[in-house]
């Protein structure tokens, strides 16, 4: 199973980077993100009332995509053992995104390139206005984009404090889409690649209810954003392990504890701290938080490196989960050495073939 493992995971992480995220009508994501929206409403006159609707909404909704992760690489399995492996490979392709991240960060970064004399309270020693038409232009596409990474205003923001949000978006998201789902598939993958499927799909689900619901000002989404702070706890942290290796800095991450918990997420720090570090800025949201104390926020080509550091990121990522993956199957190899445990094909085949299921018991007799 583990070169299995390792064949769905290279597919996933090459169908993101080939073609990235399908468009919303095809995305399985989205469908689910409407189905977050029809729940985004009062659910009682109270507030202990919306946070006890809420903790209902966090337990069940994304139970929806797991199920039907798992529901339907279980039923491709059985027609086609092959058939069950690409769908599981899919399911982690629909629930990654690395390419529209690494993209829509180099297009705000490329967009807040206005020069060098253009000051944070957008005036410029060369002009009596402090603006020409294509630096407009640059901002406000600026601004507009990076909205699509980081949920603050940005009307008022300087070019280095837009490029600072797309930094600190690109650091968080490659927890958010990458790591989150890829490890749990890869650690489950050698067991079952329903369980796999379905676990990537659950996680997906929480990102996506915490995403749309968890704000203080939703009551009613107080119980997403609870869990999927206990859900990326561990992903967030990993994330910044990959980045201080990507940059050749195992130290950043030591020097990024000092401002790890200064943001209010208790996860989204890590990344976005490690990745200052590595860089050596400084990332702020104004009034909020300033990690890092170097002087300079990120110039352009800050920027751009950050771009770059992620993107290694995301490979040494793949690397380990490739080799958690080869633990996780060492370990079950053993274990059925020794008849502990049967393996999950194994038990569901036998069981199939017990139970007369013909389809089954030709497989499992030629298996065999």
């Amino acid at each position: 199973m583990i070169l299995t493992t390792i064949a769905l995971v290279g597919l996933a992480f090459s169908l993101d980077l080939l073609i990235g995220e399908p468009p919303n009508a095809f995305h399985p994501v989205a469908w689910f993100g409407r189905l977050v929206g029809t729940l985004d409403r009062e659910w009682a006159d109270s507030e202990s009332g919306q946070r006890l609707a809420g903790v209902a909404i966090a337990l069940f909704a994304p139970l929806i995509p797991a199920v039907a992760a798992g529901s339907i690489v279980l039923l491709a399995s059985v027609g086609s053992p092959l058939a069950g492996a690409i769908v599981a490979g899919l399911v982690l392709f629909l629930t990654t995104s690395l390419r529209s991240l690494l993209e829509l960060t180099e297009t705000v970064v490329a967009a807040t390139d206005v020069g060098d004399e253009f000051r944070p309270d957008g005036s410029d020693a060369t002009s009596t206005d402090g603006r020409t038409a294509d630096t407009d232009d640059g901002l406000e596409t600026a601004r507009e984009r990076v909205r699509g990474l980081a949920g603050r205003d940005t009307s008022t923001l300087s070019p280095a404090e837009i490029r600072s949000a797309a930094v600190e978006s690109a650091g968080e998201n490659l927890a958010d889409g990458l790591v989150a789902t890829l490890l749990p598939f890869a650690l489950l993958a050698p067991i079952s690649l329903p369980a796999a499927a379905a676990a990537a799909a659950w996680v997906k689900g929480v990102n996506t209810l915490d995403s749309m619901l968890g704000y203080p000002s939703k009551p009613h989404g107080t119980g997403s954003a609870r869990l999927d702070d206990l859900v990326m706890w561990l992903p967030a942290r990993i994330a910044a392990v990959t980045i201080a290796a990507a940059g050749a800095d195992p130290l950043a991450l030591y020097r990024a504890r000092e401002w790890a918990r200064d943001p209010p997420s208790p996860n989204s720090g890590w990344p976005m701290a490690t990745l200052a570090c590595v860089l050596s800025v400084r990332l702020t949201k104004p009034d909020v938080y300033d990690l890092n104390t170097a002087d300079e926020l990120p110039t352009v080509d800050d920027g751009e490196r950050a771009v770059s550091v992620v993107g290694l990121a995301a490979v040494v990522s793949v690397l380990l989960a490739i080799a958690l993956a080869a633990g996780v199957a060492t370990v079950v190899t053993t274990l059925e050495g020794t008849q502990a445990v049967p393996s999950a094909t194994t038990a569901v085949l036998e069981a199939a073939a017990d139970g007369g299921f013909e389809p089954f018991a030709w497989r499992w007799e030629v298996s065999r």
